[in-house]
């Protein structure tokens, strides 16, 4: 996949235009290399994972080293030693120093028991799961987002050639009616009316293909290729029937597979569970400590010091602080829990949608191809009408403007119906299964 995605952005320098079909164009878009939401949501799973370390840091011993060395004086007198001696001629030195001291030492502690730091660490772990399924929600909707741009291409594509359909068309029609004018069965009217239909497709044309430029760069954006990379589209705007789904299969799918539901999901464990460490740290806190190292006035006269002990930590009253945050961690808990069950109604709501739409644009596709057919066979019947002089040019220009309408129709319809193939796989969290 690396060797691909670098071969794409380094296509400017290769003279061949790069083929490129849906397939391809979504697993370049969610490649590490690829689009910058894939990237940021990568970014945030290692953050998730550093945090989580972190909290893991709080149950593992904490070892350090120190050495001092200092050259101290000192104030007797200042430090409330004022003695005095019942000696004549002696008087208690009020100054001291200046003097050496030197300490080497390893000191160590230990959480023995602290529950409160235990469940932060489960909550942070919860939360690698939760950006670790945010990861594949961000690589289903840059997946969705490209295929739609894809698909985009592709309809800009389709109008191109109905454009040039429509002014090889008219150009045919033009040609008709000078002839029937040379002929002496037609007029000057209808020439000028067919030049006018020939000047409107060949501005149409232009349009199309400055919308063609457009389209082709969204996608090169969506992908994540450099803007001046000259695509080939290999695949173009078709019928491919999808599998028969009821609502209920689509819907429980959907709450199966959809992963951004599974990151609410993990997010409200965390909560739940930081709510839980913030009202375990009522609990009394045990660890365990201790040093070793050697004191004196220099290396050569030190001798070894040790320290063990057990802290235990009671907390008593802390002003109210620890209420509150126990309150707000219970209201975000409340709240991850809402928008668990928003989401659940909201995926349910994009299941209904995605299929009502899909549907209705199969009928469409239908409908397009009907009208299609009878809009060619109209306008043969009108030309074969007007040769034999039984028509006038009005009756083809009228079949003609039909045509172009139901070629318009079945490309309208046609991206219609693909679309609501990616909103229907969006919906049930299986954008990249259905584009492979």
């Amino acid at each position: 996949m690396r060797w691909a995605w670098a071969l794409l952005c380094a296509a400017p320098l290769v003279a061949a235009p790069v083929e490129l079909s849906m397939k391809r164009a979504v697993q370049l878009a969610v490649s590490p290399e690829g689009n910058a939401r894939v990237q940021l949501t990568e970014e945030a799973l290692k953050q998730a994972e550093s945090r989580s370390a972190q909290s893991r840091a709080a149950l593992l011993p904490d070892l350090s080293g120190a050495f001092t060395e200092e050259s101290a004086t000192r104030s007797l007198t200042a430090m409330g030693l004022q003695l005095t001696l019942p000696i004549p001629g002696f008087q208690f030195p009020t100054f001291v120093g200046p003097f050496t001291t030197m300490d080497a030492r390893v000191s160590a502690s230990q959480s023995v028991f602290d529950f409160s730091s235990i469940r932060r660490f489960q909550a942070s772990k919860v939360g690698v799961g939760a950006a670790k399924a945010d990861v594949n929600g961000s690589a289903e909707q840059v997946a969705a987002l490209v295929a739609r741009a894809y698909l985009a291409a592709v309809r800009a594509e389709a109008d191109v050639e109905a454009a040039k359909a429509n002014r090889t068309l008219s150009e045919a029609v033009l040609k008709q009616a000078e002839n029937q004018k040379a002929a002496g069965t037609g007029t000057g009217i209808e020439i000028t009316r067919a030049r006018v239909q020939l000047a409107n497709d060949r501005q149409r044309l232009l349009v199309a293909e400055n919308g063609r430029r457009a389209a082709g760069l969204q996608l090169l954006r969506a992908v994540g290729l450099r803007l001046d990379t000259e695509l080939v589209l290999t695949d173009k705007l078709q019928y491919v029937a999808v599998d028969a789904v009821t609502m209920e299969q689509a819907k429980a799918q959907a709450l199966k597979e959809r992963p951004d539901l599974e990151a609410q999901q993990e997010r409200e464990s965390s909560a739940r569970l930081s709510a839980s460490a913030t009202k375990l740290e009522r609990l009394p806190t045990v660890a365990a400590f201790g040093d070793y190292g050697s004191s004196g006035v220099g290396f050569d006269n030190s001798m070894p010091t040790r320290t063990i002990g057990i802290s235990v930590r009671v907390p008593l009253f802390d002003g109210g602080r620890r209420d509150a945050r126990r309150a707000e961690s219970a209201s975000q808990y409340r709240a991850e829990k809402v928008k668990t069950n928003d989401l659940k109604e909201q995926i349910e709501l994009d299941v209904r949608l995605a299929l009502d739409t899909l549907r209705s644009a199969e009928e469409q596709v239908k409908v397009s191809k009907e009208g299609l057919d009878l809009a060619e066979n109209e306008l043969a019947q009108a030309r074969r009408r007007y040769e034999a002089g039984v028509a006038i040019g009005v009756e083809v220009t009228d079949a003609q403007s039909r045509l172009e309408r139901a070629r318009d129709n079945q490309t309208d319809a046609l991206y219609n119906y693909n679309v609501g193939r990616i909103d229907l796989a969006q919906a049930m969290g299986a954008v990249r299964k259905s584009v492979e």
